[in-house]
């Protein structure tokens, strides 16, 4: 297992190193220069160059690359040039945002998708089955955007149960929980509609192995050998897709978090790619990367403890 995850570890390094590359890559050669757009179209040029040289936009390519690089090993990411405050500090704020609505969001579709899956399964091909297959198929068209819209509308405007939007922050938690309950929930619909299709598909094809057949040979029940046997095998599968799902939930909530005013990392980055501030954009994508590439990482430690042979594979 050390051996596994010691490969796993610097394959996890070498991504990252391409990633920062690409990354900085990308941003720099986007049009537009920060400089020109925070003095504006009238700014004389002796005034930009002077504010280039200020914040470090006269230098090489590769000299600001490796500064930045260098300054994040350090856990330093930079300053950011329209705040004028830390990148790290505006990534701690919003990062207490997004980290928050990523978790619950993916409680929210396991709670959801596991039952179904199962349920699912255990009726395969009946009316249960086909009534489940038909919500997910749904869960998945219904982009969560619009599923958004139409939770504001209906708890926000009409019922009044919910704010249509804003975070009060973590000193009224439960408050502050409620925020996050209309986003979560847009969020994680179509999560538990795959989830749930993934966590089916598996466990149909576990409950066909000998293994299974040996247990009802034994004298278990079909409900017996599906939870005993079944569900616990069907889990390996499943533990790959939640690990891309909380990726995704936590990198790609830019739109949700845009419906609902939220101050997250998605809006602080639709806010730095608008006022080309590259730092921010170059530093926050990148821990976003970090966490995708770090959950992978953890997945395929679970995955590997979970089946052995894995193990002898790679």
């Amino acid at each position: 297992m050390l051996s596994y995850a010691l490969k796993r570890l610097a394959i996890l390094a070498v991504s990252l190193a391409v990633a920062s590359l690409v990354i900085f890559l990308v941003v720099e050669v986007a049009p537009g220069d920060p400089a020109s757009y925070m003095l504006g179209i009238n700014a004389r040029p002796d005034t930009v160059a002077a504010l280039r040289t200020e914040l470090g936009l006269d230098l090489p390519k590769w000299e600001r690359y490796l500064a930045w690089i260098g300054g994040m090993l350090q856990g330093d990411f930079g300053t950011s040039y329209t705040y004028r405050a830390p990148v790290a500090q505006m990534v701690t704020e919003r990062l207490w945002v997004s980290l928050p609505l990523a978790l619950y969001a993916l409680t929210l579709a396991t709670l959801i998708a596991f039952p179904a899956g199962i349920y699912a399964a255990a009726r395969r091909g009946r009316a249960g089955d086909i009534g489940v297959m038909g919500a997910t198929q749904l869960g998945i068209a219904v982009p969560n955007f619009w599923f958004a819209m139409l939770l504001v509308l209906l708890f926000a405007l009409k019922l009044r149960w919910f704010s249509a939007g804003g975070f009060p922050g973590w000193e009224a938690p439960l408050a502050a929980l409620k925020a996050l309950t209309l986003p979560a929930v847009a969020l994680a619909l179509p999560q538990a509609a795959i989830l749930a299709r993934v966590m089916r598909s598996s466990l149909i094809d576990i409950l066909h192995e000998d293994f299974i057949r040996t247990a009802r040979a034994k004298g278990l029940s079909r409900r017996q050998a599906l939870w005993r046997h079944g569900v616990r095998n069907a889990l390996i599968p499943v533990l790959t897709i939640l690990g891309l799902q909380f990726s995704f939930l936590l990198a790609g909530a830019i739109i949700i978090e845009q419906v609902f005013f939220l101050p997250g990392l998605g809006r602080l980055i639709f806010q730095a790619i608008t006022q080309r501030d590259l730092i921010v954009v170059e530093s926050v994508v990148m821990l976003l990367v970090f966490a995708v590439i770090s959950v992978n990482f953890l997945t395929d430690l679970a995955y590997a403890a979970a089946d052995p042979r894995l193990r002898a594979a790679r």
